[in-house]
């Protein structure tokens, strides 16, 4: 029988910069779609989004923070091997993931879905991206038992194949329609009268996601050349991205809309691009893959630039960072409705897209320094177990 993947120390038994950096940027990035959902709401978006109806720039913006789930969660699963090439134990890295995993599902259901409700008792969970990551992580807990190939062929089988699944449904009262709600077709879970469960990222190709992470993780071992390391991620990210472009072309599997010539060259792209993530389609976890692959080579190579240093800070409390925008941001909203009052219909908002991406830029640097802040007390007392966490 093939040897598990082995967990040979990572160099220095440290965190590559590139890694903080590219899971700061990202979460930088969902900032910028955080304030689009905050106070640009009266322009929605659907998924996948309407191309004749939807303007350019709202467009490539929401295109843009596609890349944020897909990427923070193949981090995840990386991150999970380095913790786990530090602790040299496999039950160890194990046990912290159950932990980590369950600590995430308690925090969307009681911390994150409140900042986006202000509403206690609420009437709606929403079961979102930290929830998804909690559930993942567990899955990982059981699946890093694998030998190396068997898990990378999990991770490929999920992500490719789970499109396959999409003409399956269960109804309310069935007995697969709550197991099904969550592991692939997103819908509602109805506790009660009073409460009901919306169940926004279907698990199945995030496990996939998070298992490719774990995977790759023996191309940041200690003794892996910094160039090996690269050509591999490159190879990887742009065999994605073509084999996006080619199934795309093709109009076949992958992607239940279509795309089609528009109007003008512009318009035609944006078809092409035009892709799903609930649950994210293999068209949309090519393309976000792919990409992110190619971009943490552009940052391990520019590691040394100030630009990379700043959106380590970002990424060493991500968790943190993630928490603290979504209180300011229901604070900003609640104050500008005060003052203001709903100015957009049933809604308080801005007039452009720009102006939602000036406030993301402003929070972005007003953001930066509590978040410093927290990142160095979390590497200076690492006696606070807690801390980890976060």
């Amino acid at each position: 029988m093939a040897s598990p993947i082995p967990l040979s120390p990572a160099a220095g038994h440290t965190r590559l910069r590139s890694i903080d950096a590219l899971r700061g940027l990202v979460i930088v990035i969902m900032l910028l779609d955080h304030v689009r959902e905050t106070f640009f709401l009266h322009h929605q978006v659907g998924d996948p989004m309407d191309v004749s109806a939807t303007s350019p720039d709202l467009f490539f913006s929401r295109l843009l923070a596609h890349l944020c789930a897909p990427v923070f969660v193949f981090l995840t699963g990386l991150s999970a091997w380095l913790y786990g090439a530090k602790s040299g134990s496999r039950a160890a890295t194990a046990a912290f993931l159950a932990k980590r995993g369950a600590f995430l599902i308690a925090l969307e259901i009681l911390v994150v879905n409140f900042a986006w409700t202000f509403q206690f008792p609420p009437s709606v969970v929403y079961l979102q991206v930290i929830w998804v990551i909690g559930l993942s992580m567990l899955a990982l807990a059981a699946l890093l038992w694998l030998p190396r190939a068997a898990l990378a062929a999990v991770g490929v089988a999920l992500v490719a194949g789970h499109n396959m699944l999409d003409g399956l449904h269960f109804a309310a009262g069935e007995a697969m329609h709550v197991p099904w709600a969550v592991l692939h077709d997103r819908g509602w879970i109805v506790l009660s009268d009073t409460l009901r469960l919306r169940t926004s990222y279907p698990l199945l190709p995030w496990i996939g996601v998070i298992a490719l992470g774990f995977a790759a993780g023996p191309w940041f071992q200690a003794g892996m050349p910094a160039a090996g390391r690269q050509r591999r991620l490159w190879t990887a990210g742009l065999a994605a991205v073509t084999g996006f472009v080619a199934l795309r072309a093709l109009n076949g599997y992958g992607q239940a809309q279509q795309w089609a010539v528009q109007d003008d060259a512009l318009h035609t792209v944006m078809s092409f691009v035009n892709i799903t993530k609930y649950p994210p389609s293999l068209m949309f976890l090519l393309l976000t893959l792919g990409v992110g692959l190619c971009l943490l080579v552009l940052i391990e190579r520019a590691q040394s630039a100030g630009w990379v240093r700043v959106l380590c800070v970002f990424g060493a409390a991500p968790m943190f960072f993630y928490l603290l925008h979504l209180y300011v941001l229901k604070a900003l909203y609640l104050a500008g409705e005060g003052i203001w009052g709903l100015n957009q219909g049933k809604y308080l908002g801005v007039d452009n897209v720009s102006s939602v991406w000036l406030i993301a830029l402003l929070l972005a640097v007003a953001l930066y320094w509590p978040v410093r802040w927290f990142g160095r007390l979390k590497a200076q007392r690492r006696d606070i177990a807690w801390l980890k966490y976060l």
